[in-house]
């Protein structure tokens, strides 16, 4: 079964897919021998991580492009990827479908801010016109030659306008072809549940730590009927808070030796790169002539 036909019976599935966040090799490898069923290339991660800066669209096209084809071929799960605006218009978002695809995601999600983009838990949003995003959402979903490939629908209005403006974008993204709804960034637990109730599409709920989004639990997203939730930062928080704590603790004992309990065993660390595997395979190809 292709990962694009995995995903798509995921969603459909009566239970929650829960996405961690992948921003690099290691957390793609992680998520997928933990037993997560998908993961998420987080697009304010790969910011975060690849160029040390906050998502407020520094990476472009190209650069997210060249992230989420490394990604996908470094490990076997069903992928969604972060396409913020789609990096244009809705030719543009009609070429970085087709690139994404090429590249061997199961699903993209693209939103109707403004170029530059910004995370949707920060503030300062700006929205295209309601028209304008329904037509890119169309173009995506004209693009795909997978039909199985999972176009999502994000909207922002919520940070930008307002909660009835948001429910009117994701009908007007369901007209136009969108498989699943991203409403950004609800401030509460009823606007959650008026969400849930707005719509019959399959839903994803932004999971973001320390965001604008109410942190409700599991069991209840499920209860409301969601389909998806990203986690889409965890991972790199967690890391980064053990990175500082490594980092601080050598500072102060002047000895690595005393920290050594923190790492990742070497043999460990191999076997989650594949060494192991890649010697194999190197061997099969040694000039056995003499």
């Amino acid at each position: 079964m292709s990962s694009t036909t995995t995903l798509r019976t995921l969603i459909q599935a009566p239970d929650l897919l829960v996405m961690p966040g992948i921003f690099d090799g290691f957390s793609a490898r992680l998520v997928e021998q933990t037993g997560f069923a998908a993961g998420f290339i987080t697009g304010a991660g790969l910011s975060e991580a690849l160029l040390g800066w906050s998502d407020v669209g520094l990476m472009g096209f190209e650069l997210n492009l060249a992230a989420v084809t490394r990604l996908a071929a470094c490990c076997t799960l069903p992928l969604l990827a972060d396409a913020d605006t789609g990096y244009g218009n809705a030719l543009n978002v009609r070429r970085t479908v087709q690139a994404y695809e090429a590249a061997g995601v199961a699903a993209l999600h693209i939103e109707d801010q403004v170029t530059p983009k910004r995370c949707g838990h920060l503030s300062g949003h700006q929205v295209i016109p309601r028209g304008e995003f329904a037509g890119k959402i169309r173009a995506a979903a004209d693009a795909r030659t997978d039909r199985d490939l999972l176009i999502i629908a994000r909207t922002d209005a919520i940070s930008a306008m307002d909660f009835d403006e948001a429910l009117r974008r994701g009908e007007a993204a369901v007209k136009a072809g969108a498989d699943v709804l991203f409403v950004e960034a609800p401030r509460d637990e009823q606007q959650v549940e008026r969400i849930a109730r707005a719509f019959d599409t399959p839903l994803l709920y932004n999971y973001a730590p320390g965001g604008r989004s109410p942190l409700l639990p599991f069991a209840r997203l499920r209860e409301l009927g969601f389909a998806i939730i990203l986690l889409p930062v965890d991972t790199l928080f967690v890391g980064v808070r053990a990175i500082a704590d490594f980092l601080a603790e050598l500072r102060k004992r002047d000895d690595v030796r005393s920290l050594t309990d923190r790492y990742i065993q070497f043999s460990e660390f191999n076997r989650l790169i594949g060494v192991t595997d890649q010697m194999a395979l190197a061997d099969r190809y040694k000039d056995d002539s003499g």
